[in-house]
């Protein structure tokens, strides 16, 4: 047998330490991102997601684009704004969509006991990272803005838009989990 044989050999060995690993991530996430929700600069900053989304901006008091002169850059002291995000809902939105988040998380971290909680999870995780992606069409700021420059518009993300494409991934990892409980839970009720 040759090395490479024998290094593929082990690689193709670790799928079960990758979707360990994986659902890790996905919960390590998840519970972080979906925690900071309850800090005012990580609130202020999905407001124009939330803002423009089809899905979502019915939760929010304010259209779109009025968000945009109410804006905080991360960490900056800025009372009127805060008031202005007060009365948009901003917060307990965030408070919800943060207890959900992390919701998800918890639902993943309970594969090795209750498994077919853990598949569910994955979908939802799964189906969240779609609502996330669709962003990407319907929130300007994912793009970089024509400022004058030569270089705007698609194929170009901005912060926010790189943000967002992260979900491609997550997505896909999702799927991973979801499939590897549910194939957990039928192996502990075959018939």
């Amino acid at each position: 047998m040759n090395k490479t044989f024998r290094l593929f050999q082990t690689m193709a060995q670790m799928d079960r330490l990758a979707v360990s690993l994986t659902r890790l991530g996905l919960i390590v996430v998840l519970v972080w991102i979906g925690a900071l929700k309850i800090y005012r600069y990580e609130a202020d900053g999905i407001v124009p997601f939330v803002a423009n989304s089809p899905f979502m901006s019915f939760f929010y008091a304010h259209p779109a684009p009025d968000y945009r002169q109410h804006m905080n850059k991360e960490g900056e002291p800025a009372p009127a704004n805060h008031a202005w995000h007060q009365s948009n809902n901003t917060y307990p939105f965030a408070y919800g969509l943060g207890s959900v988040i992390v919701l998800f998380g918890f639902m993943l971290a309970v594969h090795r006991w209750l498994p077919h909680v853990a598949a569910v999870g994955g979908f939802l995780v799964f189906t969240m990272s779609l609502v996330t992606l669709s962003f990407l069409v319907t929130t300007p700021e994912t793009w970089v803005p024509n400022l004058g420059g030569p270089e705007f518009g698609f194929p170009l993300l901005s912060g926010a838009g790189r943000l967002v494409i992260k979900d491609a991934i997550m997505m896909g990892a999702a799927l991973v989990v979801m499939a590897d409980s549910a194939k957990t839970y039928l192996k502990r009720h075959a018939i």
